[in-house]
């Protein structure tokens, strides 16, 4: 994959170029820039100001940027604009093909809160049916690695459907008004299809494989900053943990921060996992599998070895 594919996949040139390149010394942090998206425990991060409140005192500030999806937060970490962030399984293995300055400094597995829908009154009732309809999904994102393993579990191949690769919230009137006939997608766009545009879920992404999202770093901010990236994955990971035990208080900040209503951000809350950990051999092998996948399909241009970017705090 060329430099300009993979800004055409992220975020296109022009937009590319609002994430001008910002070197940073390896003297002091000043800032700390978070990429998000409108789910996950990052936004409960930043309704509750953990971060602020563990670096303040050091006389850091933290900055949040969101993101629709994860390739464009790939593009922006590989330039340096954004240092740490969470996003789904893909977007990371399209970014390390195309040579972005990432690594991996956890791992999340996924256990429910995604898949692909179908219209309620859909004639699409199994698999196979998804033959010659057209997906739409985001390219290089999560919802890619989905819709490519439902369609082996159904014997199907990439040919075997049109791809309309579309932002999630292109996506979803695509998906209401009959543009598109099955979407792939996560939470909260899941649960909004399922729930506010009249959607039936056809399978969920752990019907097919197992997925994992993972909390991604920019490769010189770990190399130059390894004490500090490692106090944001600890203070990540706590709040993940109190997440798991606050399920309700998690939904009014998922809401009170995207903007996603409640009733929405409910019943993503509910069916969401928050536990975070490190990058195991298992998360590994498992990603593994979607780099070679996605290689044998010609989605990437390289082999790559997932293992290569897994960063390990040198200091642990």
């Amino acid at each position: 994959m060329q430099r300009r594919d993979f800004l055409r996949l992220s975020v296109g040139t022009a937009a590319a170029a609002a994430f001008a390149p910002r070197v940073r010394a390896q003297g002091a942090v000043k800032e700390i820039r978070i990429g998000y998206q409108k789910t996950g425990v990052l936004v409960i991060t930043r309704q509750q100001a953990t971060l602020e409140k563990h670096f303040t005192p050091q006389g850091i500030e933290v900055k949040w940027v969101e993101f629709s999806s994860g390739p464009p937060m790939m593009e922006a970490m590989n330039v340096g604009s954004v240092d740490y962030g969470a996003v789904g399984d893909s977007p990371p293995v399209f970014a390390q093909a195309a040579g972005a300055a990432i690594v991996y400094a956890a791992g999340q597995p996924i256990t429910n809160g995604q898949g692909i829908l179908v219209p309620k009154d859909s004639p699409i009732r199994i698999l196979a049916d998804l033959k010659g309809k057209r997906i739409g999904f985001t390219k290089g994102s999560s919802a890619h690695n989905v819709v490519v393993q439902t369609l082996e579990k159904a014997g199907l191949t990439y040919a075997d459907i049109t791809p309309v690769y579309l932002t999630p919230p292109d996506a979803g009137p695509a998906f209401a008004n009959g543009s598109i006939e099955a979407w792939a997608i996560w939470d909260p766009y899941f649960a909004i299809g399922e729930t506010k545009q009249n959607g039936r879920i056809l399978i969920n992404a752990r019907e097919v494989t197992k997925t994992n999202s993972f909390y991604i770093a920019n490769r010189d901010f770990a190399r130059n900053h390894g004490a500090i990236l490692q106090q944001i994955v600890d203070v990540t990971t706590a709040t993940g943990k109190w997440a798991e035990q606050h399920r309700d208080e998690v939904a009014k900040s998922l809401a009170a921060i995207t903007g996603v209503p409640l009733d929405i951000q409910t019943v993503a809350a509910n069916r969401s996992n928050f536990v975070i950990g490190p990058v195991t051999d298992d998360i590994v092998t498992t990603q593994q599998g979607v780099a070679d996948r996605f290689y044998k399909l010609g989605l990437i241009p390289k082999p790559i070895v997932i293992r290569d970017i897994v960063w390990r705090n040198p200091a642990a």
